[in-house]
């Protein structure tokens, strides 16, 4: 597909539309279009040609401020979504397919050994929620959503719903201990004085 084309698909997912006005609007109010219309500018233009290496510096410019980690090159179809902007890795030899959207927190890697050694490849209108991890060669299919804080190293079928995580409740008196630290009781027995309270509620205080 046309780099044109793919810039439309993902605009379109942002705001609805294709025209002139909701690319302004999108590039200046929506971080994840900003970034994914660099990259998709980038990943067109062959390696070590200077054209490359000018979107590399805008792309890192944006993967700081944004969170973005997603190296120019990386296969990913039509239609990205980056649904709010925040820490984000994927792997450059991960494959994405078609219309999918991808949270914040989100880190799709690849394993170094074993039978999964290998990075991801997901199909096509895949929802991936917020701090999931995908890791290693498995193959996500298409019509899945994958529910947030999901660890997922293994292949998931076609409409399939992934949730990966079970709440458990364990009674622990110390449950606190060593993680909310310099607290001294006396502070919340000490009345708060007039002028640290906000201006609608001064006169209540006598």
């Amino acid at each position: 597909m046309a780099t044109d084309q793919l810039i439309k698909s993902d605009r379109y997912r942002y705001s609805g539309g294709t025209s002139f006005t909701s690319f302004a609007r999108a590039m200046l109010l929506i971080p994840g279009f900003r970034f994914s219309y660099f990259f998709r500018k980038g990943s067109s233009y062959p390696t070590k040609t200077i054209r490359r290496r000018v979107f590399e510096i805008i792309c890192r410019h944006y993967s700081i401020k944004f969170g973005f980690q997603i190296p120019l090159g990386t296969q990913i179809g039509p239609g990205m979504y980056l649904g709010h902007w925040g820490q984000l890795v994927i792997n450059p030899s991960t494959k994405i397919g078609n219309n999918c959207n991808i949270g914040q927190g989100v880190t799709i890697g690849q394993t170094n050994r074993g039978a999964k050694k290998g990075s991801p490849k997901i199909g096509d209108r895949v929802w991936i929620g917020a701090n999931a991890v995908l890791v290693g060669n498995i193959s996500i299919d298409s019509n899945v959503l994958i529910a947030p804080n999901s660890f997922v190293n293994f292949d998931v079928p076609d409409n399939s719903i992934v949730i990966t995580q079970k709440c458990k409740v364990v009674p622990d008196k110390q449950a606190t201990t060593n993680y909310i630290c310099r607290v001294r009781d006396e502070f919340l027995n000490e009345p708060i004085k007039p002028h640290l309270l906000p201006n609608n509620d001064a006169h209540s205080v006598e």
